[in-house]
Protein backbone atom coordinates (compact mmCIF):
# COMPACT_ATOMS: atom_id res chain seq x y z
CA UNK A 1 0.00 0.00 0.00
CA UNK A 2 1.31 3.53 -0.62
CA UNK A 3 -1.13 6.09 0.41
CA UNK A 4 -0.28 9.94 -0.09
CA UNK A 5 -0.41 11.46 2.90
CA UNK A 6 0.74 14.96 3.50
CA UNK A 7 1.45 16.25 7.09
CA UNK A 8 1.49 19.79 6.98
CA UNK A 9 0.14 22.33 9.34
CA UNK A 10 -3.31 23.41 8.72
CA UNK A 11 -4.81 26.65 7.53
CA UNK A 12 -7.02 27.60 10.88
CA UNK A 13 -10.58 28.27 10.40
CA UNK A 14 -12.39 31.22 11.31
CA UNK A 15 -14.57 30.45 13.41
CA UNK A 16 -12.43 28.25 16.05
CA UNK A 17 -11.44 29.30 19.72
CA UNK A 18 -7.79 29.68 20.87
CA UNK A 19 -8.21 26.95 22.70
CA UNK A 20 -9.51 24.80 20.37
CA UNK A 21 -6.50 25.92 17.97
CA UNK A 22 -3.78 25.43 20.91
CA UNK A 23 -5.65 21.70 21.37
CA UNK A 24 -5.33 20.96 17.79
CA UNK A 25 -1.86 21.92 17.79
CA UNK A 26 -0.98 19.74 21.03
CA UNK A 27 -2.73 16.86 19.70
CA UNK A 28 -0.40 16.71 16.08
CA UNK A 29 2.65 18.07 18.34
CA UNK A 30 1.68 14.58 20.71
CA UNK A 31 1.50 12.25 17.67
CA UNK A 32 4.60 13.00 16.05
CA UNK A 33 5.92 11.81 19.55
CA UNK A 34 3.77 8.77 19.77
CA UNK A 35 5.42 8.05 16.08
CA UNK A 36 9.11 8.57 17.70
CA UNK A 37 7.98 5.82 20.53
CA UNK A 38 6.14 3.47 18.59
CA UNK A 39 8.82 3.27 15.93
CA UNK A 40 11.27 2.94 18.49
CA UNK A 41 9.06 -0.19 19.92
CA UNK A 42 9.27 -1.80 16.35
CA UNK A 43 12.62 -1.75 15.78
CA UNK A 44 13.30 -3.38 19.41
CA UNK A 45 10.51 -6.21 18.14
CA UNK A 46 12.03 -6.57 14.81
CA UNK A 47 15.34 -7.35 17.46
CA UNK A 48 13.19 -9.91 18.74
CA UNK A 49 13.66 -8.34 22.12
CA UNK A 50 11.00 -6.79 24.31
CA UNK A 51 11.24 -3.49 25.89
CA UNK A 52 8.66 -3.03 29.05
CA UNK A 53 9.09 0.54 29.68
CA UNK A 54 9.09 1.42 25.93
CA UNK A 55 5.87 -0.33 25.64
CA UNK A 56 4.66 1.46 28.82
CA UNK A 57 5.82 4.94 27.13
CA UNK A 58 4.19 4.03 24.09
CA UNK A 59 0.47 3.63 25.83
CA UNK A 60 0.84 6.58 28.01
CA UNK A 61 1.15 8.80 24.86
CA UNK A 62 -1.46 7.06 23.10
CA UNK A 63 -3.71 7.64 25.97
CA UNK A 64 -2.26 11.34 25.61
CA UNK A 65 -3.79 11.22 22.12
CA UNK A 66 -7.25 9.92 23.51
CA UNK A 67 -7.62 12.52 25.55
CA UNK A 68 -6.35 15.23 23.37
CA UNK A 69 -8.88 14.39 20.78
CA UNK A 70 -11.71 14.17 23.36
CA UNK A 71 -11.12 17.50 24.40
CA UNK A 72 -10.51 18.87 20.64
CA UNK A 73 -14.27 16.94 20.20
CA UNK A 74 -16.28 18.37 22.88
CA UNK A 75 -14.32 22.48 21.51
CA UNK A 76 -15.76 21.95 18.29
CA UNK A 77 -18.91 20.41 19.66
CA UNK A 78 -19.41 23.43 21.68
CA UNK A 79 -18.47 25.82 18.66
CA UNK A 80 -20.63 24.10 16.37
CA UNK A 81 -24.00 24.25 18.77
CA UNK A 82 -26.51 25.83 16.91
CA UNK A 83 -28.24 28.34 19.29
CA UNK A 84 -31.47 29.31 20.66
CA UNK A 85 -31.77 32.40 20.60
CA UNK A 86 -29.98 35.78 19.64
CA UNK A 87 -28.89 38.60 21.90
CA UNK A 88 -31.78 39.64 24.17
CA UNK A 89 -31.67 43.17 22.14
CA UNK A 90 -31.75 41.77 18.76
CA UNK A 91 -33.82 38.93 19.87
CA UNK A 92 -37.14 38.46 17.69
CA UNK A 93 -40.68 38.24 19.04
CA UNK A 94 -41.22 35.06 20.42
CA UNK A 95 -44.13 33.32 18.61
CA UNK A 96 -47.75 32.26 20.09
CA UNK A 97 -46.97 28.77 20.42
CA UNK A 98 -43.67 29.68 21.86
CA UNK A 99 -44.80 32.02 24.59
CA UNK A 100 -47.41 29.75 25.93
CA UNK A 101 -45.22 26.98 26.20
CA UNK A 102 -42.71 29.08 28.21
CA UNK A 103 -45.83 29.54 30.26
CA UNK A 104 -46.74 26.37 30.22
CA UNK A 105 -43.01 25.18 31.88
CA UNK A 106 -42.98 28.16 33.85
CA UNK A 107 -46.07 28.16 36.02
CA UNK A 108 -48.22 25.01 34.67
CA UNK A 109 -50.68 27.18 33.14
CA UNK A 110 -51.76 25.11 29.65
CA UNK A 111 -54.97 27.24 28.48
CA UNK A 112 -52.75 28.66 25.93
CA UNK A 113 -50.89 25.24 24.44
CA UNK A 114 -54.96 24.00 24.53
CA UNK A 115 -56.30 26.92 22.56
CA UNK A 116 -53.21 26.85 19.87
CA UNK A 117 -53.25 22.97 19.83
CA UNK A 118 -57.59 23.06 19.34
CA UNK A 119 -57.23 25.54 16.89
CA UNK A 120 -54.62 23.06 14.75
CA UNK A 121 -57.08 19.77 15.58
CA UNK A 122 -54.19 18.35 17.18
CA UNK A 123 -54.81 15.09 19.12
CA UNK A 124 -52.25 16.10 21.46
CA UNK A 125 -54.41 18.70 23.58
CA UNK A 126 -55.02 16.00 26.26
CA UNK A 127 -52.77 17.27 29.52
CA UNK A 128 -52.04 13.72 30.20
CA UNK A 129 -49.80 13.29 27.25
CA UNK A 130 -47.89 16.97 27.15
CA UNK A 131 -47.98 19.48 25.05
CA UNK A 132 -45.39 19.63 21.55
CA UNK A 133 -42.70 21.57 22.31
CA UNK A 134 -42.46 24.82 19.81
CA UNK A 135 -41.00 24.32 16.49
CA UNK A 136 -37.74 25.95 17.05
CA UNK A 137 -36.93 24.20 19.77
CA UNK A 138 -37.83 20.80 18.14
CA UNK A 139 -35.56 22.05 15.28
CA UNK A 140 -32.66 22.53 17.63
CA UNK A 141 -32.72 19.56 19.56
CA UNK A 142 -32.83 17.62 16.33
CA UNK A 143 -29.60 19.57 15.30
CA UNK A 144 -27.91 19.60 18.54
CA UNK A 145 -28.20 15.44 18.63
CA UNK A 146 -26.96 15.38 14.83
CA UNK A 147 -24.17 16.87 16.59
CA UNK A 148 -23.26 14.36 19.23
CA UNK A 149 -25.18 11.28 18.72
CA UNK A 150 -22.73 9.45 16.54
CA UNK A 151 -24.05 7.15 14.15
CA UNK A 152 -27.21 9.86 13.82
CA UNK A 153 -24.72 12.13 11.84
CA UNK A 154 -23.30 10.14 9.49
CA UNK A 155 -26.41 7.69 8.58
CA UNK A 156 -29.84 9.29 6.96
CA UNK A 157 -32.49 11.06 8.66
CA UNK A 158 -35.70 11.20 7.31
CA UNK A 159 -38.66 12.73 9.31
CA UNK A 160 -42.24 11.26 9.22
CA UNK A 161 -45.70 12.45 10.58
CA UNK A 162 -46.75 8.81 11.47
CA UNK A 163 -45.62 6.36 14.00
CA UNK A 164 -44.35 3.58 11.27
CA UNK A 165 -42.23 4.64 7.71
CA UNK A 166 -42.43 1.79 5.12
CA UNK A 167 -39.83 1.81 2.35
CA UNK A 168 -40.27 -0.21 -0.66
CA UNK A 169 -37.60 -1.93 -2.45
CA UNK A 170 -36.99 -3.95 -6.03
CA UNK A 171 -35.82 -8.00 -5.01
CA UNK A 172 -35.97 -8.90 -8.71
CA UNK A 173 -35.81 -5.87 -11.19
CA UNK A 174 -37.68 -6.00 -14.88
CA UNK A 175 -36.03 -7.74 -17.52
CA UNK A 176 -33.49 -5.69 -19.91
CA UNK A 177 -31.55 -6.55 -22.72
CA UNK A 178 -29.97 -4.85 -25.89
CA UNK A 179 -32.00 -5.36 -29.26
CA UNK A 180 -31.47 -4.34 -32.83
CA UNK A 181 -33.59 -1.55 -34.20
CA UNK A 182 -35.55 -3.84 -35.94
CA UNK A 183 -35.52 -6.76 -33.95
CA UNK A 184 -38.25 -8.26 -32.35
CA UNK A 185 -39.45 -7.43 -28.49
CA UNK A 186 -40.00 -10.26 -26.09
CA UNK A 187 -42.12 -8.90 -23.60
CA UNK A 188 -40.51 -8.35 -20.22
CA UNK A 189 -40.97 -9.34 -16.88
CA UNK A 190 -42.57 -7.16 -13.82
CA UNK A 191 -40.34 -6.02 -10.98
CA UNK A 192 -40.58 -8.23 -7.47
CA UNK A 193 -41.38 -5.88 -4.82
CA UNK A 194 -40.51 -6.25 -0.96
CA UNK A 195 -40.55 -3.16 1.73
CA UNK A 196 -38.86 -2.72 4.83
CA UNK A 197 -40.48 -1.30 8.17
CA UNK A 198 -39.59 1.09 10.15
CA UNK A 199 -41.55 1.90 13.37
CA UNK A 200 -40.78 4.81 15.52
CA UNK A 201 -40.31 3.84 19.15
CA UNK A 202 -40.56 5.82 22.17
CA UNK A 203 -37.26 7.68 24.00
CA UNK A 204 -37.75 9.54 26.59
CA UNK A 205 -36.21 11.63 29.93
CA UNK A 206 -36.94 13.46 32.73
CA UNK A 207 -35.09 16.76 33.61
CA UNK A 208 -36.09 17.97 36.90
CA UNK A 209 -35.97 22.04 38.03
CA UNK A 210 -36.27 24.16 40.95
CA UNK A 211 -38.85 26.67 41.54
CA UNK A 212 -36.41 28.99 41.43
CA UNK A 213 -34.84 28.34 38.14
CA UNK A 214 -38.38 28.62 36.92
CA UNK A 215 -39.11 31.89 38.43
CA UNK A 216 -35.73 33.48 37.17
CA UNK A 217 -36.65 35.21 34.38
CA UNK A 218 -33.60 35.99 32.87
CA UNK A 219 -33.06 31.93 32.41
CA UNK A 220 -33.51 30.41 28.80
CA UNK A 221 -35.97 28.08 29.31
CA UNK A 222 -35.58 26.43 25.91
CA UNK A 223 -32.11 26.47 26.25
CA UNK A 224 -31.80 24.87 29.43
CA UNK A 225 -34.74 22.21 28.25
CA UNK A 226 -32.29 21.08 25.01
CA UNK A 227 -29.19 21.30 27.57
CA UNK A 228 -30.94 18.26 29.70
CA UNK A 229 -32.50 16.12 27.34
CA UNK A 230 -29.52 16.04 24.39
CA UNK A 231 -27.25 14.57 26.14
CA UNK A 232 -29.28 11.88 27.21
CA UNK A 233 -30.90 11.51 24.23
CA UNK A 234 -28.08 10.81 22.10
CA UNK A 235 -26.52 8.50 24.46
CA UNK A 236 -30.09 5.99 24.25
CA UNK A 237 -30.11 6.89 20.83
CA UNK A 238 -26.22 5.79 20.25
CA UNK A 239 -26.33 2.50 21.60
CA UNK A 240 -29.61 1.22 19.95
CA UNK A 241 -28.25 2.68 16.72
CA UNK A 242 -25.21 0.17 17.13
CA UNK A 243 -26.61 -2.89 19.32
CA UNK A 244 -30.69 -2.09 19.51
CA UNK A 245 -32.69 -5.69 19.20
CA UNK A 246 -35.59 -3.70 17.48
CA UNK A 247 -37.90 -4.35 20.66
CA UNK A 248 -39.18 -1.03 21.88
CA UNK A 249 -35.96 1.15 20.54
CA UNK A 250 -34.34 1.15 17.34
CA UNK A 251 -32.84 -2.24 15.39
CA UNK A 252 -28.54 -1.38 15.22
CA UNK A 253 -27.01 -2.82 12.18
CA UNK A 254 -24.78 -5.53 14.81
CA UNK A 255 -28.52 -6.98 15.72
CA UNK A 256 -29.02 -7.96 12.55
CA UNK A 257 -27.76 -11.44 11.00
CA UNK A 258 -24.07 -11.56 9.89
CA UNK A 259 -22.63 -13.55 7.00
CA UNK A 260 -19.08 -14.29 5.38
CA UNK A 261 -18.88 -11.62 2.99
CA UNK A 262 -18.38 -13.86 0.32
CA UNK A 263 -21.63 -15.85 0.81
CA UNK A 264 -23.62 -12.48 1.40
CA UNK A 265 -27.20 -12.22 0.50
CA UNK A 266 -29.91 -9.35 1.14
CA UNK A 267 -31.11 -9.04 4.33
CA UNK A 268 -27.91 -9.94 6.35
CA UNK A 269 -24.77 -7.94 7.44
CA UNK A 270 -21.44 -9.41 5.87
CA UNK A 271 -18.49 -9.68 7.55
CA UNK A 272 -14.51 -10.07 6.70
CA UNK A 273 -12.69 -12.13 9.55
CA UNK A 274 -9.18 -10.94 10.60
CA UNK A 275 -8.20 -14.27 10.30
CA UNK A 276 -7.39 -14.65 14.09
CA UNK A 277 -8.93 -15.21 17.05
CA UNK A 278 -9.67 -11.90 18.87
CA UNK A 279 -6.80 -10.07 17.57
CA UNK A 280 -5.43 -9.00 14.18
CA UNK A 281 -3.16 -11.56 12.80
CA UNK A 282 0.48 -10.75 13.63
CA UNK A 283 1.90 -10.61 9.93
CA UNK A 284 0.87 -7.62 7.96
CA UNK A 285 -2.24 -6.73 10.24
CA UNK A 286 -3.40 -3.48 8.24
CA UNK A 287 -3.97 -5.70 5.60
CA UNK A 288 -7.35 -7.17 6.80
CA UNK A 289 -8.69 -3.39 6.85
CA UNK A 290 -7.90 -3.20 3.12
CA UNK A 291 -9.77 -6.17 2.92
CA UNK A 292 -12.60 -4.35 4.93
CA UNK A 293 -12.16 -1.38 2.40
CA UNK A 294 -12.76 -3.77 -1.10
CA UNK A 295 -15.19 -5.93 0.40
CA UNK A 296 -17.32 -3.22 -0.19
CA UNK A 297 -18.36 -2.31 -3.83
CA UNK A 298 -17.20 1.10 -5.21
CA UNK A 299 -19.63 2.67 -5.52
CA UNK A 300 -20.39 2.70 -1.37
CA UNK A 301 -16.40 3.17 -0.67
CA UNK A 302 -16.56 7.17 -1.90
CA UNK A 303 -18.71 7.86 0.45
CA UNK A 304 -18.01 5.47 3.68
CA UNK A 305 -16.33 6.07 7.17
CA UNK A 306 -14.68 3.92 9.63
CA UNK A 307 -16.88 3.12 12.92
CA UNK A 308 -14.67 1.29 16.40
CA UNK A 309 -14.88 2.37 20.04
CA UNK A 310 -11.68 4.29 21.13
CA UNK A 311 -9.96 1.25 22.34
CA UNK A 312 -10.02 0.05 19.09
CA UNK A 313 -8.62 2.95 17.52
CA UNK A 314 -5.79 2.89 19.78
CA UNK A 315 -4.67 -0.31 18.00
CA UNK A 316 -4.97 0.69 14.29
CA UNK A 317 -3.10 3.87 15.57
CA UNK A 318 0.14 1.74 15.46
CA UNK A 319 -0.26 0.34 11.85
CA UNK A 320 2.01 1.67 8.88
CA UNK A 321 2.02 1.08 5.60
CA UNK A 322 4.60 -0.37 3.48
CA UNK A 323 6.10 3.37 3.02
CA UNK A 324 6.71 3.36 6.62
CA UNK A 325 3.34 5.95 6.91
CA UNK A 326 0.79 5.75 9.49
CA UNK A 327 -2.24 4.29 8.10
CA UNK A 328 -4.31 6.27 11.07
CA UNK A 329 -3.68 10.58 10.88
CA UNK A 330 -4.96 13.22 13.00
CA UNK A 331 -7.86 15.87 11.80
CA UNK A 332 -6.12 17.79 9.09
CA UNK A 333 -8.10 20.77 10.03
CA UNK A 334 -9.54 22.21 13.41
CA UNK A 335 -12.88 20.71 13.68
CA UNK A 336 -12.14 17.46 11.61
CA UNK A 337 -12.11 14.12 11.65
CA UNK A 338 -9.66 11.32 12.41
CA UNK A 339 -8.57 9.75 9.25
CA UNK A 340 -7.56 6.14 8.63
CA UNK A 341 -6.24 4.96 5.06
CA UNK A 342 -7.54 8.01 3.99
CA UNK A 343 -11.20 7.27 5.00
CA UNK A 344 -12.88 9.37 7.69
CA UNK A 345 -12.79 7.56 10.94
CA UNK A 346 -15.55 7.81 13.40
CA UNK A 347 -15.54 6.99 17.33
CA UNK A 348 -19.15 5.60 18.80
CA UNK A 349 -17.88 3.71 21.88
CA UNK A 350 -20.99 1.26 21.73
CA UNK A 351 -18.81 -0.73 19.29
CA UNK A 352 -17.55 -3.58 21.17
CA UNK A 353 -14.09 -3.75 21.98
CA UNK A 354 -11.92 -6.27 20.17
CA UNK A 355 -12.79 -9.93 21.36
CA UNK A 356 -13.11 -13.51 19.89
CA UNK A 357 -15.75 -13.41 17.82
CA UNK A 358 -16.58 -9.75 18.28
CA UNK A 359 -17.57 -7.25 15.30
CA UNK A 360 -15.55 -4.26 16.20
CA UNK A 361 -15.26 -2.27 12.95
CA UNK A 362 -17.60 -1.66 10.44
CA UNK A 363 -17.18 0.42 7.43
CA UNK A 364 -19.78 1.82 4.90
CA UNK A 365 -21.54 4.30 3.28
CA UNK A 366 -23.91 4.58 6.73
CA UNK A 367 -26.06 7.50 4.45
CA UNK A 368 -27.43 5.08 2.62
CA UNK A 369 -27.07 1.91 4.46
CA UNK A 370 -28.87 2.92 7.99
CA UNK A 371 -31.92 5.06 8.23
CA UNK A 372 -33.16 6.63 11.15
CA UNK A 373 -37.03 7.72 10.93
CA UNK A 374 -37.54 10.48 13.49
CA UNK A 375 -41.08 11.26 14.13
CA UNK A 376 -42.02 14.85 14.15
CA UNK A 377 -42.47 16.68 17.37
CA UNK A 378 -41.07 16.65 21.18
CA UNK A 379 -43.30 16.10 23.96
CA UNK A 380 -42.80 17.59 27.44
CA UNK A 381 -45.52 16.95 30.24
CA UNK A 382 -44.80 19.16 33.55
CA UNK A 383 -45.89 16.70 36.77
CA UNK A 384 -44.87 19.07 39.70
CA UNK A 385 -46.53 16.18 42.10
CA UNK A 386 -43.78 12.96 41.68
CA UNK A 387 -40.66 15.02 43.50
CA UNK A 388 -41.75 17.22 45.53
CA UNK A 389 -40.05 20.37 45.54
CA UNK A 390 -38.36 19.85 42.33
CA UNK A 391 -40.94 20.24 39.22
CA UNK A 392 -40.07 17.02 36.48
CA UNK A 393 -40.55 17.45 32.43
CA UNK A 394 -41.18 14.20 31.48
CA UNK A 395 -39.81 14.82 27.64
CA UNK A 396 -40.07 12.31 24.64
CA UNK A 397 -39.58 11.76 21.40
CA UNK A 398 -40.52 8.90 19.03
CA UNK A 399 -37.30 7.59 16.94
CA UNK A 400 -36.76 4.47 15.15
CA UNK A 401 -33.93 2.95 13.33
CA UNK A 402 -32.29 -0.09 10.94
CA UNK A 403 -30.94 -1.05 8.02
CA UNK A 404 -31.81 0.21 4.59
CA UNK A 405 -29.15 -1.34 2.11
CA UNK A 406 -27.57 -4.65 3.17
CA UNK A 407 -24.69 -3.93 0.99
CA UNK A 408 -23.47 -0.27 2.47
CA UNK A 409 -22.22 -1.93 5.84
CA UNK A 410 -19.18 -4.42 6.05
CA UNK A 411 -18.18 -5.65 9.57
CA UNK A 412 -14.55 -6.80 10.59
CA UNK A 413 -15.52 -9.94 12.82
CA UNK A 414 -11.97 -10.89 14.94
CA UNK A 415 -12.43 -14.19 13.88
CA UNK A 416 -10.14 -17.00 12.19
CA UNK A 417 -13.09 -17.50 9.81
Amino acid sequence: MNFDITDTAPEHKAGFSTGARDDYDELRQTFEEFKAANDERLAVIEHKRSDVLLEEKVDRINQALDAQHRRLDQLSLKGARPALAADSAARPQPSEHKSAFEAYVRSGESEGLRQIETKAMSVGSNTDGGYLVPVELDTVIAERLAMISPIRGIAGVRRISSGLYKKPFMTAGPATGWVGETAARSQTTSPVLDELAFPAMELYAMPAATATLLEDSAVNIDEWLAGEVELVFAMQEGAAFVNGDGNNKPKGFLAYTTVANTSWTWGNVGYVPSGAAGAFPNENPSDVLVDLIYALRSGYRQNATFVMNRKTQSSVRKFKDSTGVYLWQPPAVAGGKSSLIGFPLLEAEDMPDVAAGSLSIAFGDFRRGYLIVDRQGVRVLRDPYSAKPYVLFYTTKRVGGGVQDFDAIKLLKFAVS
